[in-house]
């Protein structure tokens, strides 16, 4: 048999349009909920709802991984020059014939496709937003040009156009990271970089949510005194961190490197070969020399991923307390998600990672990216340390 070609992009059409219907289903659904009511309004409605399905999407990923089905489809886009398994299931059957508990197999198969009919749904409705975005802000421009020269009409209703645009760039980028997580054969600093992709896609849905929703309800941002301010980034830095490390841990399957807490192999300190676990560019499992990684260099990733995690657990509680005067909704999730992130760590730990408690911490973590962003987007420094105007709201699919 002929090695299958890592790119064929024969089913690209056919893959296009099925993004295109999945996307008519939330594209029909905002216009209906939100008939007669103002472009803003639709697209505020749109960019929440396209949030909410790219974190779905985050999770199937998560799924995606956790499930080994990365690789159910060795070729990109396709699935062996198809457009779905049911054209590929010759292929698929023999690949699952040789290896019945290897990569390829059919529910692997559709388990990756459909994160990336998915994922095509997702840049359809980034798409829409990025036109509707521009419309809205050409429409502004027209207004101001009528209204003669020195006319004020305030700043664009929708915010800047180029909000959406970079993020359009964004998701073709993670488009192209998922493509070589697929040809590279899940190299881990490829498959964090998605996984990192994928996070920095929900924090800039998530503020233009925020900036629509202020502007369509005409809510002000809360006051933050220069102090609160710095927390809010400083703790959003220390959960990038702790974020780049969790994916590594899981990229690496260095999860069960150790099964005890709060000791290691029944150390507090146990034998890590870090020059090994931190060697980063290099094939799953392997060195650059070609070598195996040492139990002890996934030893070091895990446990230096746990160690981070006191430090971002311990921010976070103290930034709820302080937030919670101030912005009470984000305090509260940010408790609930602390909680959360240790109930399922301390369960992938403990209890063999579990797949159920595998895929929640990673939608943990995304959630935690969408609330501080919530924070920082729903605030602004104060002029004077105590002034707090009033708390910001969650944003609001229905007008």
């Amino acid at each position: 048999m002929d090695a299958q070609p890592l790119y064929d992009l024969a089913p690209l059409t056919r893959l296009m349009l099925l993004g295109l219907l999945i996307a008519l289903g939330p594209l029909a659904w905002v216009r209906w909920r939100n008939r007669g009511a103002s472009p803003l309004r639709r697209l505020q409605a749109l960019t929440v709802l396209t949030l909410f399905l790219t974190f779905d999407l985050v999770l199937f990923g998560a799924f995606t991984r956790l499930t080994d089905s990365g690789l159910g489809c060795p070729d990109w886009p396709g699935c062996y020059g198809s457009a779905s398994p049911v054209g590929a299931r010759e292929e698929i059957s023999a690949a699952q014939s040789a290896m019945p508990t290897g990569p390829v197999t059919h529910g692997k198969a559709w388990v990756e496709m459909i994160h990336r009919y998915l994922a095509t749904g997702v840049g359809v409705l980034i798409i829409v937003m990025t036109l509707s975005a521009w419309v809205q802000h050409r429409a502004w421009k027209r207004q101001l040009a009528a209204k003669g020269q020195g006319a004020s009409v305030g700043r664009p209703p929708a915010g800047s156009p180029w909000w959406p645009t970079f993020t359009l760039v964004w998701v073709c980028l993670q488009g192209a990271f998922g493509a070589l997580t697929v040809t590279m054969k899940l190299f881990p600093a490829i498959v964090t970089l998605h996984l990192i992709g994928g996070l920095v896609l929900l924090a800039l849905l998530c503020v233009q949510a925020v900036q629509h929703t202020r502007a369509a309800s005409g809510l002000p941002p809360a006051g933050l005194s220069h102090r609160m301010r710095w927390a809010l980034w400083g703790t959003m830095a220390l959960l990038a961190v702790q974020v780049i490390l969790g994916g590594w841990v899981s990229t690496n399957y260095a999860v069960l490197a150790c099964t005890t807490f709060p000791k290691c192999q029944g150390s507090w300190w146990p034998a890590m070969d870090f020059a090994q676990g931190f060697q980063i560019w290099r094939e799953l499992g392997m060195l650059q020399d070609g070598s195996h990684i040492s139990f002890a260099g996934l030893t070091a990733i895990h446990y230096v991923h746990r160690l981070m995690a006191y430090v971002v657990l311990a921010a976070m509680v103290w930034l709820a307390l302080q937030l919670r005067p101030h912005l009470k909704a984000q305090a509260h999730w940010l408790w609930a998600l602390a909680a959360l992130q240790l109930a399922t760590g301390l369960s992938n730990v403990i209890l063999d990672w579990p797949l159920l408690a595998a895929v929640l911490h990673t939608g943990g973590a995304a959630a935690l990216v969408v609330v501080l962003t919530w924070a920082l987007a729903a605030s602004r420094t104060s002029a004077a340390p105590n002034e707090i105007s009033a708390p910001a709201r969650a944003p609001r699919v229905i007008a």
